[in-house]
């Protein structure tokens, strides 16, 4: 794939995506790669490309890449900026569903905020992550993608850890990556966290990271339903549970549009 290519930014808190409208040609992971590089691309944390979906009633699907060229199953924060593209661009307005490699989701679209249908989390077994000399306890969650996510114990700062590099995990238990997901109690259910995405390293934001974490400090609350409130480095997001569905919401932006040349 050579220049000519269309292009949008946009980010929710901090999460930042290359947005390619439709039409645009299929990817390959030397081409994202290139496109997310934060110094000789655009940067980003992952491309979204708009194509058309083959589903009855659905018009389209999100084909999402991470920033080092692998293929994720579902972004909940790229939900959220590929249907702010959408309503920008025309093609969309009120709800909309939206096909991803993890089943459709439904995104409500608002001035500021856009809320995302995510289904329910699956909470599915323990395992562990390790940091340097620390190995920490935690919580397997299914959000469509693969989560881990350990409350720090008392005393340890999140601001603390260092996630420059990827933390340690059972490959036996993840064998194809997974998401970790480090957490703090904030208040009532209220949560500050921070999140090292498989295939793009620490990110100011992840939409199923903070649905995995709601999940679980709703389940240590001892309830079933509720909002949670989950303050990540890039902003905040809220996280609902009403019985029957889980619904991220939180604010979405086109910052940029331009033309590719690689």
């Amino acid at each position: 794939m050579m220049g000519g290519v269309r292009f949008l930014k946009g980010h929710g808190t901090g999460n930042d995506f290359v947005i390619l409208p439709e039409g645009t040609p299929e990817l390959t992971p030397a081409f994202v790669a290139a496109v997310c590089d934060r110094r000789r691309g655009i940067g980003g944390d992952g491309v979204l490309r708009v194509a058309p979906s083959a589903l009855p009633g659905v018009d389209w699907f999100m084909d999402y890449w991470n920033a080092d060229g692998s293929l994720a199953e579902m972004c909940g924060n790229g939900v959220r900026v590929f249907a702010r593209y959408l309503a920008g661009a025309g093609l969309a307005a009120g709800t909309v569903p939206i096909e991803t490699r993890a089943g459709v989701v439904r995104a409500v679209i608002g001035d500021e905020t856009i809320s995302v249908d995510m289904g329910l989390p699956k909470v599915y077994g323990d395992s562990s992550a390790r940091l340097g000399p620390l190995e920490l306890p935690g919580v397997a969650v299914d959000c469509g993608n693969p989560h881990l996510v350990c409350a720090l114990p008392e005393g340890l700062p999140l601001e603390s850890l260092d996630l420059h590099l990827a933390p340690g995990h059972d490959e036996e238990f993840y064998p194809a990556g997974v998401n970790v997901e480090f957490y703090v109690p904030a208040g009532e259910l209220h949560v500050r966290m921070r999140v090292h995405e498989r295939g793009s390293g620490e990110t100011l934001s992840c939409g199923t990271g903070a649905v995995a974490v709601a999940a679980v400090a709703l389940a240590g609350a001892g309830r079933e339903t509720g909002v949670v409130t989950v303050d990540v480095p890039g902003g905040r997001l809220a996280v609902t549970f009403d019985g029957g569905e889980c619904h991220l919401a939180g604010p979405a932006v086109i910052v940029a549009s331009g033309e590719l040349s690689l």
